[in-house]
C-alpha cells in the first residue's frame, strides 16, 4: 500500500489506517479472532493502527496483536479522561497525560508511543500546557509526535506553536464534511496531517443502512440523531448518490467513500474500523479505487447540493464529544 507523510516530523504511514475501537465494543469478536483480524491489516500492507485510553482493553488488545512486528508499524493512542472513563469527565493536566503515557507504555508492550493525541481539548487546562507536557514526554523519549482530536482552529495554532502537531484526528466523510470550513484549509497552511475517524459515516456509506434497519439494541447509533429512522430517510439521497458512483466504477459504497476521502488531500488519512475480515478485504482494496480530479469535482458538485439531516450525537453528550 501507498504510504502519506503526517505532519513535518517524518512521520510516514499506510494510505489507510485500521480504527481499532470497534474491536472492544459490546459484541465484537474474541479475543484471538480480533488479534487476527489486526495480524491481518499488516499483512494486507496496513502499517497505522488506532486506539485510545478510553476504549476499555482496546490498547492491551492491540499491544498483544502487534507486539511481533511492532517495529513495522505506526501506534496512535490517545489520553484525556479521568481514569480513561469518558463518563468521569476530561482530565488533560500535565499528571495526568504523564500517568497515562506510562500506562499505555505498558498496555502496548512497547517503549515509546508513536503518536500520542489529546482525545478531547480541555477547556480547564491550556493547550499550551497540553503541548508542552507532550513535547517533553517526546524530549524524553516516550513519545514520538503529538497529535490533537476533534480540536478547533485556535487550539491547533496555540498547540502547534509550542510542540508542533503532527496530525489532527476528526470525524469526516461524505456524511459529515464540517472539517472542510477551515480546518483542512489550516492543517494544509501549517504541514498537519489529518486523520479522518468514521470515515464511512459509522456504516452509512457502506449502502447497507436503510430507513428500515433496526440496530442492536447496544448500537450508540440508537442515540445518534443522524440514524434515525426519519433522518435515515432524508439522507437516501446521499447513499443514492455514492451507489450510482460505486456502479461505475465496478466498485464497492466503501470503496467510494475511502477513496473520495484519499483524494481530497494527500495527507488525509482515513482509519476505518471493522471486526469483519471481508470488509477488512475491502475496504484497504479501495486504496486501488482511483478517482480522477475531474470526478472528484463531479462528486462534490453533488455533495454540495444534498442537505444532510440530523446531528451526528445527542445533545446531552455534544458538547464533550464535539471538544467544545
Amino acid at each position: 500500500m501507498n504510504k502519506r507523510k503526517l505532519g513535518k516530523g517524518g512521520l510516514e504511514v499506510s494510505a489507510l489506517g485500521f480504527g481499532c475501537m470497534g474491536l472492544s465494543f459490546p459484541n465484537a469478536p474474541g479475543k484471538a479472532e480480533s488479534i487476527q483480524l489486526i495480524r491481518s491489516a499488516v499483512e494486507q500492507g496496513v502499517t497505522f493502527f488506532d486506539t485510545g485510553q478510553g476504549y476499555g482493553d482496546n490498547e492491551l488488545l492491540v499491544g498483544e496483536a502487534l507486539e511481533p512486528v511492532r517495529n513495522e508499524v505506526i501506534i496512535a493512542t490517545k489520553f484525556g479522561f479521568k481514569d480513561g472513563n469518558f463518563l468521569l469527565g476530561l482530565d488533560s493536566t500535565p499528571e495526568n497525560i504523564r500517568a497515562v503515557a506510562e500506562a499505555s507504555l505498558k498496555r502496548l508492550r512497547t517503549d515509546v508511543i508513536d503518536l500520542f493525541y489529546q482525545h478531547r481539548p480541555d477547556p480547564n487546562v491550556p493547550i499550551e500546557d497540553v503541548a508542552g507536557t507532550v513535547g517533553d514526554l517526546i524530549r524524553e523519549g516516550k513519545v514520538r509526535h503529538f497529535g490533537l482530536s476533534e480540536a478547533g482552529a485556535d487550539t491547533i495554532r496555540k498547540a502547534n506553536a509550542v510542540c508542533p502537531v503532527a496530525a489532527v484526528q476528526s470525524e469526516y466523510s461524505m456524511f459529515y464534511r464540517e472539517p472542510e470550513n477551515g480546518i483542512i484549509p489550516l492543517l494544509e497552511e501549517y504541514g498537519i496531517g489529518f486523520v479522518p475517524f468514521s470515515p464511512l459515516g459509522k456504516g452509512f456509506l457502506t449502502g447497507t443502512i436503510t430507513a428500515d434497519t433496526e440496530f442492536d439494541e447496544s448500537d450508540m447509533r440508537n442515540l445518534a440523531p443522524r440514524f434515525s429512522k426519519k433522518s435515515r430517510q432524508a439522507n437516501q439521497e446521499l447513499i443514492d448518490l455514492v451507489l450510482s458512483i460505486a456502479e461505475d466504477k465496478g466498485a464497492a459504497p466503501a470503496q467510494i467513500a475511502l477513496s473520495w476521502l484519499l483524494a481530497q488531500k494527500p495527507f488525509i488519512v482515513p482509519i476505518p474500523g471493522t471486526s469483519k475480515l471481508h470488509r477488512l478485504q475491502e475496504n484497504l482494496a479501495a486504496a486501488n479505487v482511483v478517482l480522477t480530479h475531474e470526478e472528484s469535482a463531479q462528486i462534490n458538485g453533488a455533495l454540495a447540493a444534498i442537505k444532510i439531516v440530523g446531528e451526528r450525537y445527542p445533545a446531552q453528550i455534544r458538547d464533550q464529544a464535539e471538544g467544545n
